[in-house]
């Protein structure tokens, strides 16, 4: 029984072989032309420094995550699997105690064109301080405040490559909701989000049906990426619910959108020009967004081998007070070093500041290896002169300090 599952497997994965008695090792071989299992482990400490703003926090969080990875390749390549999990294990939060597949699909790629089926991530953009274009997946909203994490999107992806550039057409099956650290995390509201009323535009659900197409080309100094997405908007609005015990709580409501857009980056010399911009519509309202600059390298400062790269972007977003980043009218001035010795020493630093109301978002992130398989990363957030109005007023004594050991394998 043992064998004629595995030889059933080999049919279905296009092997096409049989296994004689005892012969698995070869079975495996003729299966798959390349395989690689790795992934990473790592443990961090964040600690922040000024007193909690709500009841149940606390100032020292200590949480554990893993990373494994699985890609096989069979069919001379021209089919393969990629599976990309993900947990974290947190001391106090709950909510940021959780699972996920990341990513999880079947590839097969043809003359002219290739196919994926399961659950990936897409990426799009090319600024540093604000993906505005990038709306496949849903972020991951107990991993960091930046949104920089995603979660995986179940789709079937076709991508088509004439000589003209690049098409990428996605159906969405299920939509993902955005969740946020629990009642002992920080980086929170003070307010109850009610998870179990969440509420939605479409009749369908979180099963609505959704489309995007993407075209994407080089064209002499640019890189161009013109795109439309149409379905349940990645950031919900909340709507305010009181219980006959007069409990306040906040519901969100997800709003069915299309949305255009244009990422586009331009390479002359040592600059790098850089534009990301959105026109979104829904029935409640229409809004653009933009964010634009570009970063400039000093290369081998000095004769040094050390590269310096002066960053500068402006953030507009007429979403206003919506907005849970608060980036409606900003500018996001950083530098980035890379010292390029064994170590792969690197660090970015920078602030947001709001031009209306001069409140500052700070960041810094360092990262060095140990070895060939460790590596170690400092990262720094904080906040300055945020007033009363303005959303990041909710964690403005949240700023932290992390450190985080990473092992790979």
């Amino acid at each position: 029984m043992k064998h004629a599952t595995i030889a059933a497997l080999c049919l279905l994965l296009g092997g096409g072989v049989l296994a004689q008695e005892g012969d698995s090792t070869a079975v495996r071989k003729k299966m798959f032309s390349y395989s690689e299992f790795t992934g990473e482990i790592e443990g961090s400490y964040r600690y922040f420094p000024e007193e909690s703003l709500y009841p149940g926090q606390h100032e020292e969080y200590f949480s554990s995550a893993f990373q494994p990875k699985l890609y096989l390749e069979w069919n001379d390549g021209k089919q393969s699997f990629n599976f990309q999990g993900f947990a974290r294990l947190d001391q106090y939060d709950n909510q940021r105690t959780h699972a996920d597949i990341r990513e999880m699909y079947w590839q097969k790629v043809f003359r002219t064109w290739e196919m994926s089926v399961g659950l990936k991530k897409i990426f799009w953009g090319v600024t540093e301080s604000n993906h505005l274009v990038d709306i496949i997946n849903q972020s991951d909203g107990v991993e960091g405040f930046d949104l920089e994490q995603k979660l995986g999107q179940p789709m079937v992806h076709l991508s088509f490559a004439p000589s003209w550039g690049t098409v990428d057409m996605f159906i969405l099956s299920y939509f993902r909701e955005l969740t946020f650290p629990g009642e002992q995390g920080r980086l929170r509201p003070p307010f109850q989000i009610n998870y179990d009323d969440v509420t939605f535009e479409s009749d369908n659900e979180e099963w609505q049906p959704e489309f995007a197409l993407r075209w994407s080309n080089s064209i002499s100094v640019f890189d161009i990426g013109l795109s439309h997405f149409y379905g349940t908007s990645r950031t919900p609005i909340f709507n305010t619910v009181v219980d006959t015990s007069f409990n306040i709580s906040f519901t969100p409501h997800y709003e069915l959108i299309n949305q255009s857009a244009i990422d586009l980056q331009a390479s002359t010399g040592s600059m790098l020009w850089k534009v990301e911009a959105i026109h979104r519509e829904s029935k409640r309202k229409t809004i653009t967004a933009i964010t634009a600059g570009g970063e400039y390298t000093f290369s081998n400062l000095f004769r040094s081998g050390i590269d310096v790269g002066i960053l500068a972007e402006y953030l507009f977003d007429d979403r206003g007070q919506e907005l849970i980043t608060g980036f409606n009218n900003d500018i996001f001035l950083a530098a980035r070093i890379a010292l390029n010795d064994k170590q792969s020493t690197d660090f970015l630093g920078g602030v947001t500041i709001d031009r209306d109301t001069d409140a500052q978002l700070l960041f810094a992130q360092a990262n060095r290896r140990l070895g060939e398989t460790w590596k170690v990363s400092l990262d720094y957030s904080g906040f300055g002169n945020i007033p009363e109005d303005d959303f990041l007023y909710l964690i403005r004594k949240d700023g932290f300090v992390q450190v985080t050991l990473i092992k790979y394998f």
